[in-house]
């Protein structure tokens, strides 16, 4: 019944853009409330969080784009078809090279979920292409809005300099945010779309935010499943404190048995000799020349042995 009322709010209101507020407010509140994002709105992004989400934008932005780009001429898509002021593609390559260098292409790793939300979008772009409206809208919108701040936390997080692995936060293109929200706005007001085709696009938004919140949750599981992979492959404390007290303890061993074997073979070279045991003790003369003695011995047979 609730439902019933929502869709019959969303299809009385006349601009688009209200629409997608109104059907999307839920879906807006559990994407900022996700694992990864709580972690931004802290200021404790880590490294390895951000690089990952970078590779699944990557992904994401090259089947949007590709999507926009091929269907520039369609009626919905051409109104808020905006290349050189919103087009990510080329940021999201440079700060991607910044972190993996060259051969970064080799090195991107993302989650069943992005490759979901990349077949989707591949998907649209070939059968409903008035569905890219929605998330363009979700996408670029959202990214224009809160790109400043972010890419600040970010920056101070993670300890990064100007410009450093932080292009895709910027919008050189767009000198003012809010202006380019505005016109934007008004030209997806514009988009002719009869009642069937409407709804559509106001599922399709729903759908766009559903598809974000499962690429976040889904890069948290894969950064936790990294973590467990790396601390497993590491020795704990006790094993390694276990490991230096055996070798400590196998070296000890071995001193004691080489001057036990020397004390030995001093004995035996003495009586061999029939030298009396209180002389060797009274005399340190004796005792260097049968160190010496025990020494050429031990050589002797070493080499023997080979």
């Amino acid at each position: 019944m609730e439902t019933q009322k929502i869709i019959s709010v969303e299809l009385t209101d006349s601009d688009l853009s209200e629409q997608i507020k109104v059907v999307t407010k839920d879906c807006h509140v559990r994407a900022e409330n996700t694992e990864l994002m709580l972690a931004y709105q802290r200021g404790d992004i880590t490294m390895e969080q951000y690089k990952l989400l970078l590779c699944s934008l990557h992904e994401i932005y090259q089947a949007l784009e590709e999507a926009l780009d091929s269907n520039s001429n369609h009626s919905c898509v051409a109104p808020i078809y905006f290349p050189l002021e919103l087009a990510r593609l080329e940021s999201l390559e440079k700060d991607l090279e910044h972190f993996y260098g060259h051969n970064w292409r080799e090195k991107i790793v993302v989650p069943a979920a992005t490759k979901r939300y990349v077949h989707r979008l591949r998907q649209i772009g070939k059968d409903n292409p008035e569905y890219l409206v929605a998330h363009a809208y979700t996408r670029y919108l959202g990214d224009l809005s809160g790109g400043t701040v972010l890419g600040r936390i970010t920056q101070k997080s993670l300890g990064l300099k100007s410009g450093e692995g932080l292009l895709f936060f910027s919008f050189p293109g767009v000198s003012s945010p809010n202006r380019f929200k505005q016109l934007y706005r008004s030209r997806m007001n514009s988009i002719e779309l009869n009642h069937e085709d409407r709804k559509g696009v106001l599922d399709e938004a729903v759908r766009a935010f559903e598809l974000n919140i499962q690429v976040f949750d889904d890069l948290q599981k894969m950064l936790s499943e990294m973590k467990s992979e790396t601390k497993s492959d590491m020795p704990s404390k006790m094993e390694r404190e276990s490991t230096s007290e055996k070798l400590h303890m196998t070296g000890c061993t071995r001193h004691l048995t080489t001057h036990s074997k020397l004390a030995q073979g001093e004995k035996l070279i003495a009586k061999s000799l029939q030298i009396q045991p209180s002389l060797i003790n009274s005399s340190p003369f004796f005792r260097m020349l049968l160190g010496i003695c025990v020494a050429l011995v031990t050589v002797g047979m070493g080499i023997y042995a080979l």
